[in-house]
């Protein structure tokens, strides 16, 4: 290859050091200026069809199409010592209630079989999205209803109060994440680098490119609706990756520095190799995180197109505006230094190189024995996933056993059964007035209560220039459970097609359990085309990257062990409980339904970042003339201080996440943090060298067949072989 050809990591670094006003201003006016459009413009939240799946998002269809919302329902309990003996307390409930002006549609009091009981139900005035915020009168009502009232026990439970919970404790525990993650990152940033200018341009550049991310997705949104969690989705995933990328542009640059070049060609070396492996990595997780749009949820898709921004972004920035800035800093970069922290940092720097040289030296002696270890270890983490049981998780194990609205919801659920999640039937039909539909409605009627699987409370709704009917079904159980996913069963398989089916034109069941079951089934669906994708996409994008048959299958075959690790991890932990408690959390029985997908996806993506840097060294190294075995001792040696960094900051980000309350923002930080762990250390120092040994010179393999494909120019200009490190380099 010719020397004087340059690689595009090249000719963007060289452009921007030429031209760094223009890159570094351009880079910020860009950030302001899309961040204020999208902030003004706003972001589309997506509806509640679009976020479910199959015949229950089919239902909820005809309601908005119709321009009918299914009101926000509440209900409240009251117990007593004695039967009846809650009836005073029912009637200053009612009154309360409707003082409030948000309250619709009050119910009289349902008596339980041991007459302590009774349930009111009722519901909030208005768009039920925002029903949450308009509750507090509400919530205060039955409050003082319950003070007024010695001896009567009171709970309360429904979509208003979940949201209002919901949404209170998500935006706490997020806007703590967020502000905890980026101080924690730069103090890890201190440490590594020891001066704090250094330390701060790759949380600079890390946060801009979420900031101007945030912009892009309020314009995306129009077409692709966003979830509530899909900006600190894209935040998380942003820092993470942002930081990571200028560090290692940085690190590299430093260590040349060190190493004698003057400040252009050092830049010119970090372009070609660090830069070029931020390129590679930068694409090959945007094409994983492309992956998502295969799947047949809208959650996803925002997830995706949320993801590939912000990697876009960070890599961008991190090949443009980080070698201008590092141009125009020269050695001020520098600047800030701590001298306590910058001795440690020279003293871990030796010893980071020395600990991994040391490793290397029996890994690369007895390969096959570290091989079967590590592998082992790695399957052992694995193991616990092969039981993996997945479903949405619902408001009693997102919150705890512990919370008040569990608590409530589980006392609702035992005295009356069916209550807080009834099926929902919703119809379209031009036949709404004739006798023989409202003959249909009665023998609907009258074959649930006979069926002893359903509630007692039928409620039908009819909109008749709208051609609609809604009927809520209590079922039986506790909405969940084996007894309320057979009702739904007998609902949807027998009794709506049988009776309801004729008399309608489209008739489908939904409701929280409908939901739930459909949401799960197209995950399970989804994941295998998913998976496929993006194990193809990583393995072509090696193969014509590395030119080499045998790298490009290791590659898939450690990104799945650490997906594995992850999955362990999580079952372990949130479904058998193992180690809960010094989480501060309990096991909810299963995973979040969309978590295996999601980590799939993002380890896969992730996990590129350390592969690529670490084999882009070895591979350095043995196109200088070294062995294999020596190109992999120089390439672990030379990058064990950066993947040690980023590791460490990518760890923190995501244990921030799995501090939170939330039961699945801890499964996704605790999933997330542990797989980064194991991919930096077990399989990028132990398993992926003594593989890479084991292969020899067979590493660099590339069928006859394979050689006509195109390749991915490296571009690189000639690097000497290093000089003796100064005090404090990397190697």
């Amino acid at each position: 290859m010719s020397a004087t050809r340059k690689g595009l990591a090249v000719r963007l670094g060289g452009w921007s050091t030429r031209h760094r006003k223009t890159a570094i201003i351009g880079w910020l006016l860009f950030v302001v200026v899309v961040a204020v459009a999208g902030g003004v413009s706003g972001s589309r939240q997506m509806t509640n069809s679009e976020n479910g799946a199959g015949d229950s998002a089919r239902a909820e269809k005809i309601l908005e199409d119709a321009g009918l919302q299914t009101p926000a329902g509440e209900m409240v309990m009251l117990r007593s010592d004695r039967p009846d003996g809650w009836r005073a307390a029912a009637r200053d409930l009612s009154a309360r209630l409707e003082r409030t002006g948000e309250t619709a549609r009050v119910q009289p009091p349902v008596r339980s079989e041991s007459g302590r009981e009774a349930l009111v139900t009722f519901e909030l005035r208005g768009d039920p999205d925002t029903a949450g915020e308009r509750v507090g009168p509400v919530v205060d009502a039955v409050e003082r209803t319950e003070a007024a009232h010695r001896g009567i026990e009171v709970y309360e439970f429904g979509d208003a109060t979940a949201q209002h919970i919901l949404d209170g404790m998500l935006t706490d525990d997020l806007k703590k994440a967020e502000l905890t993650a980026v101080p924690l990152a730069l103090g890890i940033l201190l440490v590594v680098f020891g001066a704090l200018v250094a330390a701060l341009l790759p949380v600079l550049l890390g946060v801009t490119a979420c900031v101007g991310t945030f912009g892009l997705l309020a314009f995306a949104s129009r077409e692709v609706p966003l979830f509530d969690s899909t900006n600190s989705v894209m935040f998380l995933v942003g820092l993470a990756v942002g930081v990571d990328y200028s560090l290692f542009y940085l690190r590299r640059e430093r260590d040349e520095r060190a190493a004698g070049r003057d400040a252009a060609t050092a830049l010119r070396i970090a372009a070609a190799t660090s830069g070029r492996a931020v390129l590679i990595s930068g694409v090959t997780v945007i094409l994983a995180m492309a992956g998502m749009f295969l799947s047949g949820l809208m959650l996803f898709k925002g997830f995706a197109v949320a993801t590939i921004l912000v990697v876009l972004m960070a890599m961008l920035g991190s090949v443009t505006v980080l070698p201008a800035t590092l141009s125009w800093l020269g050695d001020r970069i520098d600047a800030g230094r701590v001298p306590l922290l910058n001795r440690r940092r020279k003293q871990g720097a030796r010893a980071a190189g020395g600990v991994s040289g040391r490793l290397m030296r029996p890994v690369l002696a007895r390969p096959k024995l570290f091989a079967a270890v590590s592998g082992a270890l790695l399957l052992v983490l694995c193991a616990p996933a092969l039981g993996m049981k997945t479903e949405q998780l619902g408001l009693e194990k997102q919150f705890g056993s512990d919370a008040a609205i569990t608590v409530a919801y589980q006392e609702i659920t035992g005295a009356f059964p069916g209550g807080p999640a009834p099926a929902e039937v919703v119809l379209r039909s031009g036949d709404i007035g004739s006798p023989r539909f409202a003959a249909a409605v009665a023998d609907l009627r009258k074959e649930l209560a006979a069926s002893g699987e359903f509630g007692r409370t039928v409620e039908v709704e009819t909109y008749r220039t709208r051609g609609v009917v809604r009927i809520e079904v209590p079922l039986a159980g506790d909405g969940g459970n084996a007894t309320s996913r057979h009702a739904l069963d007998t609902l949807r398989e027998d009794l709506v097609p049988r009776i309801l089916g004729p008399v309608s034109d489209q008739v489908h069941v939904g409701g929280d359990l409908a939901a739930n079951r459909d949401f799960n089934d197209q995950l399970k669906t989804d994941i295998a085309p998913v998976f496929l994708f993006i194990a193809a996409v990583t393995f072509v994008l090696m193969l014509l990257c590395f030119r080499s048959l045998p790298i490009a299958i290791v590659s898939i075959l450690l990104n799945l062990l650490s997906v594995g690790a992850a999955y362990g991890t999580m079952t372990a932990v949130f479904q058998h409980g193992w180690g809960a408690e010094l989480l501060g959390t309990e096991p909810a029985g299963a995973i979040e339904s969309w978590m295996p997908l999601f980590v799939l996806v993002i380890l896969f993506g992730l996990s590129m970042d350390y592969h690529v840097f670490v084999v882009s060294r070895i591979r350095e190294a043995h196109a200088r003339g070294l062995a294999t075995r020596e190109a992999i001792r120089e390439g672990i040696r030379t990058t064990a201080g950066p993947v040690t960094g980023a590791a460490a900051i990518m760890v923190v980000v995501f244990a921030v996440y799995a501090l939170l309350r939330m039961q699945d923002m801890q499964q996704m930080g605790v999933g997330l943090a542990v797989a980064v762990l194991v991919d930096a250390t077990l399989v990028r120092m132990v398993l992926l060298p003594s593989a890479m040994a084991l292969l020899g010179e067979r590493n660099w393999y590339l069928p006859r067949a394979l050689r006509r494909l195109p390749s991915v120019s490296h571009g690189e200009e000639p690097v000497e072989r290093p000089r003796p490190p100064l005090v404090g380099a990397d190697r």
